[in-house]
């Protein structure tokens, strides 16, 4: 006995693929500006623009050798556009994250919540099987926000960073696992987005020694994770709703609601102290403590102000509105 099971959006068509071209530039930049943050998931901005199981199957299309102009098409302009907000954003975003921890983890937290509802569509009826996955991905994050080492405490190589795109590009896919926070997760968050930035730099000034040096040293290990995290796991996820639907958007459901453990907005740059170690596993000394970034610096939590509270529960909403007009965009309507 077959059931029928509701979908992100209508599924393209070789007869009018330029219909999900808006949807797709969309998905694209909010999804790109997203992997830059710890904790906004891409595929939530993908899934609220009405194109996550669209680019999903394209992936999974063309990674078996199917090339249909409809997919192709989508899945180039998601990329184009994702790959435009990373490098026009890398180094906005990094300053706002490392000065404003506070406004902007506040907004990431709506920004991600606004998921939940779009996830309850796709799963009406649920069924038990959904909410043990919810359950279950919940329980992952939780633990995830539990186990978060140090910012900056990894140090970075070749492997580390590849290993880095594999996981921020598996999280990419995922709605509600951000891969900004899985970076973070595993150190490497501030040296991927400074060589980003460093790229842009170098591009600007046409320098062809920095760009080398900084697209074989972060950008070339990084890219090659991102492939295989994107390929692997977009055929997984493909079969796995295609299999396992309720259980795998109750995963997804556990996910969203538990990256938010991880998204604190009351934190604040520390001064660091000396015999510290922090970024890279540097020790910090009289030395060499005017060589560290502000980004480099440890963070910590603070009590908030009333009107602190007040702005992080505004800018909250302010953030799961922006997901719900997305939403709204790509054509999510009850």
């Amino acid at each position: 006995m077959s059931t029928s099971h509701p979908t992100v959006e209508p599924p393209m068509t070789d007869a009018h693929p330029a219909e999900q071209v808006p949807r797709a530039v969309a998905g694209g930049l909010l999804m790109g500006l997203a992997n830059l943050v710890p904790g906004i998931s891409g595929g939530t901005m993908l899934l609220a623009a009405g194109v996550y199981e669209g680019f999903v199957d394209a992936v999974s299309e063309i990674t078996t050798l199917k090339f249909k102009r409809s997919s192709l098409l989508l899945l180039g302009t998601i990329v184009l556009s994702a790959t435009v907000a990373v490098i026009l954003g890398a180094g906005m975003v990094k300053n706002l994250v490392v000065e404003q921890r506070w406004i902007m983890y506040s907004l990431f937290i709506g920004l991600t919540l606004g998921g939940v509802p779009l996830l309850w569509r796709l799963a009406k009826p649920a069924k038990p099987s959904f909410f043990v996955g919810a359950v279950v991905g919940l329980g992952v994050m939780i633990a995830m926000a539990l186990l978060q080492p140090a910012q900056g405490s990894a140090s970075s190589n070749p492997l580390s960073l590849g290993l880095a795109g594999v996981a921020g590009a598996s999280a990419m896919i995922l709605p509600g696992l951000s891969g900004g926070y899985l970076l973070l997760l595993m150190g490497q968050y501030i040296p991927i987005l400074s060589g980003l930035s460093e790229l842009k730099d170098a591009l600007k000034a046409m320098d062809i020694a920095a760009i080398m040096d900084v697209g074989l040293s972060v950008i070339m290990p990084v890219g090659l994770g991102v492939v295989i995290g994107v390929v692997a796991v977009s055929n997984l996820v493909k079969w796995l709703l295609d299999h396992h639907r309720q259980l795998t958007l109750g995963l997804l459901m556990g996910l969203v609601l538990g990256a938010v453990f991880g998204l604190w907005p009351f934190q604040e740059i520390l001064e660091p102290v000396f015999g510290e170690t922090i970024i890279k596993g540097q020790v910090v000394t009289a030395d060499n403590i005017a060589g560290f970034d502000r980004e480099d610096y440890p963070t910590g939590f603070f009590t908030p102000t009333g009107m602190q509270a007040v702005g992080s529960l505004a800018l909250m909403v302010v953030g799961y509105g922006i997901t719900v007009l997305v939403a709204k965009f790509g054509g999510h309507q009850d």
